[in-house]
């Protein structure tokens, strides 16, 4: 996917309304560059003009990136735009952001997400992604708490589906968990999507990684434990994720990482709630333990929802 440049080969008049809404947007990266504390930058983040994208409000802040939603203004469809800070890149996240950009551009899949356009200006880039109103997944499972194992069961269908394509073009996302769940459709007939790659990276067959990185709660034990890894650790950030939709809590908890991962290591059994584990099928509790399994080979060769 080509990356446009903003204010590139318009007519007169829309050179003249596009140089307009880029000085803004250079004021605009200019506040936010400034070193502020969170509440005054958080005061800054007003509504501004990127292209043929009205971004109009925050969805999300991380310390290199904000993702706002947004409105296309010719069409009036609705859309997220993820708007990274270049100069907040260390080498291995630009290195990430490159995988997120070859990755999103070249798949087309019901459960990832979508990109449709990239923008660049002189100190950002911006993803223009298809707009998920249903949310997140950790904000569904916060409303409706654990769900029953019937929905489970098609949710992590459709989670395996999009980790198949990204094992078959060798992408190790790094970051799977709920947060990162996007939920489209009507409450009836959800799509989730798995979304913000800003940290996957590409790995070969027979390669490994070695950079700690994600989200403690739902990262394997041989990154916490600072090993070589493969895209094997998505298996256990999906299993950490099943036991979440069952029980309404992630399986494993610490106050600290070590202690999180001795939490891991000493558990002889999963977590399960007293009153759940007796409505569960036997197949869906052996998934769930075999996904989190210290010896298991987390389904490398393959991912097959069978419960």
């Amino acid at each position: 996917m080509d990356v446009q440049l903003i204010d590139k080969n318009k007519p007169s008049t829309q050179r003249e309304r596009s140089s307009n809404n880029y000085r803004q947007q250079q004021q605009h990266e200019r506040k936010l560059m400034e070193p502020q504390g969170m509440a005054a930058m958080r005061y800054l983040l007003e509504p501004f003009t990127i292209g043929d994208y009205l971004l109009k409000s925050t969805l999300r802040e991380s310390s290199v990136s904000i993702v706002w939603k947004a409105e296309t203004k010719s069409s009036g469809e609705e859309v997220a735009v993820k708007q990274v800070f270049l100069s907040k890149l260390n080498k291995h996240l630009a290195n990430c952001l490159d995988c997120e950009l070859n990755f999103l551009s070249s798949v087309n899949h019901p459960n990832i997400i979508r990109l449709l356009h990239v923008l660049q200006s002189e100190s950002c880039l911006f993803l223009v992604l298809e707009f998920c109103a249903g949310g997140n997944l950790a904000s569904y499972i916060r409303r409706y708490g654990r769900v029953q194992e019937q929905l489970a069961r098609r949710f992590m269908k459709q989670l395996g589906a999009g980790l198949e394509v990204l094992q078959s073009h060798h992408i190790v996302h790094r970051d799977l968990k709920p947060e990162n769940i996007l939920l489209s459709g009507s409450k009836d007939d959800l799509v989730l999507k798995i979304a913000d790659f800003g940290l996957s990276r590409s790995l070969d067959p027979g390669n490994y990684a070695q950079t700690v990185c994600g989200s403690p709660l739902y990262m394997a034990p041989e990154v916490l434990q600072f090993q070589s890894y493969d895209e094997k650790v998505d298996m256990w950030s999906l299993g950490a994720i099943l036991f979440e939709l069952l029980n309404g809590h992630p399986p494993f908890r610490g106050r600290t990482n070590v202690q999180l991962l001795q939490n891991i290591k000493s558990s002889t059994c999963l977590p399960f709630s007293k009153l759940i584990l007796p409505r569960l099928h036997p197949d869906c509790v052996d998934m769930c333990s075999r996904l989190l399994s210290l010896t298991a080979c987390h389904f490398k060769n393959s991912i097959n929802i069978d419960f």
